[in-house]
């Protein structure tokens, strides 16, 4: 006979865990492993039967006490343990578990501790979507959504003017009523909103015209939306209390506005940092100057330094997104320097690129100063005009 795991092992749990940390690690095994949701698997029903044996023990104080002590032990009908081997699973209260696991496979709901209480009611997803540039500075939106209210002829009751919601017979106004399954270690019970009131714990019996019994109408209405500046992609706006009606006198769910903002083709955004690319001449690059940089703020001056090489990045400190916490606190944007290659030369511009290869390391192995003889006049008045001609060059991109 193969040893039994460790019951703290087979739930992942510490051996201090509370009732409440095995009851939680349980819930999720038995969801994963039941043989319901695994037909035909008998790896998956030995799992869900070790689980359910490991958590029969421990979430009893007196068994997990004489596990701690013994272990297996305790249960073989050895040193303290129970007497004639084993133990009982009927011992162990399954219910509330077994409620969520079979709400989940036959459509039902959790189990409510109050049914006929106060219930917040549901929450309402909208979505809007904005330019980059209102991201930047934040804005407002309207939303036009259907939203229900409380039927103004019957006040939210469902039940027909003159008329009053009756206690439901099969639940006896509980709300609730008993669910047997039958499970791998027999019958099992468990609490599940009633059928037929749908865990209100009352009947109409006359519904009321104006909302079919519902004890709301729907509108078209306009909702106002704040977005606040740095929002970024995906991000949800939380506004109170403009969702479903809540039941029993409890308060409206919340309305939660997805934003989502629209790609720039300047910029690219992480958090609150901006990238972006600016091209710059190769007499830029050599020789410095004064280059204009597009930012969400617009343009600014950024100078550059003589001898820049191409893939070099530059910081503008506090010209990034603005936090959505504080738009005082901005990121950075970070721009990358690239020395645009011209792609069409005059004859002179060649000429007189060439010329600046040879004094400048001779790239190219040319034979001679393409500029020919220096006591020429000729040559005089291209050397004398030789850098504007490298500038105009490559400015002409």
């Amino acid at each position: 006979m193969a040893e039994k795991r460790d019951y703290y092992e087979v739930l992942g749990v510490d051996r201090g865990a509370d009732a409440e940390t095995l009851k939680k690690a349980y819930r999720q095994l038995a969801k994963k492993y039941h043989p319901d949701m695994n037909p035909g698997d008998a790896a998956a029903a030995e799992k869900f039967k070790e689980a359910s044996e490991a958590y029969a023990i421990l979430s009893d104080p007196e068994k997990r006490s004489q596990y701690d002590q013994f272990g297996q032990a305790a249960f073989e009908g050895g040193a303290g343990g129970f007497s004639g081997g084993g133990f009982d699973f009927n011992g162990a209260d399954f219910s509330d578990i077994f409620g969520d696991i079979f709400g989940d496979f036959f459509g039902g709901g959790r189990r409510s501790s109050s049914p006929n209480g106060p219930m917040q009611g549901a929450n309402v997803r909208a979505r809007v979507s904005i330019s980059f540039d209102e991201a930047v500075t934040g804005c407002t939106k309207n939303l036009d959504l259907t939203l229900k209210d409380e039927c103004t002829n019957c006040h939210g009751t469902g039940a027909k003017p003159g008329t009053s919601p009756k206690i439901c017979p099969k639940c006896r106004g509980t709300g609730s009523v008993v669910f047997r399954q039958q499970s791998l270690f027999g019958m099992v019970q468990s609490q599940q909103p009633c059928p037929d009131c749908q865990g209100r714990g009352k009947i109409i019996e006359s519904r009321c015209p104006n909302c079919g019994g519902s004890g709301y109408t729907a509108s078209r209405k306009t909702i106002e939306v704040t977005i606040p500046a740095g929002i970024d992609d995906g991000q949800s706006i939380r506004i109170r209390e403009k969702g479903e009606p809540g039941l029993n006198g409890g308060p409206r769910g919340d309305l939660l506005v997805e934003v989502r903002v629209a790609s720039n083709p300047n910029f690219i955004r992480q958090d609150m940092d901006i990238f972006s690319n600016v091209e710059i001449s190769f007499a830029q690059a050599a020789l410095g100057g004064d280059l204009r940089v597009k930012t969400v703020d617009g343009e600014v001056i950024y100078t550059v330094r003589p001898g820049t090489q191409s893939g070099t990045r530059v910081r503008l400190k506090g010209k990034g997104m603005p936090s959505v916490r504080s738009s005082s606190v901005r990121g950075d944007h970070y721009v990358t320097l690239l020395v645009r290659t011209p792609v069409k030369l005059s004859p002179e511009a060649k000429e007189a690129l060439k010329h600046f290869d040879y004094l400048s390391g001779n790239s190219l192995d040319q034979a001679e100063d393409p500029f020919g003889d220096e006591s020429s006049e000729k040559h005089k008045k291209k050397k004398k005009g030789f850098m504007n001609k490298i500038k105009e060059a490559f400015d002409e991109e």
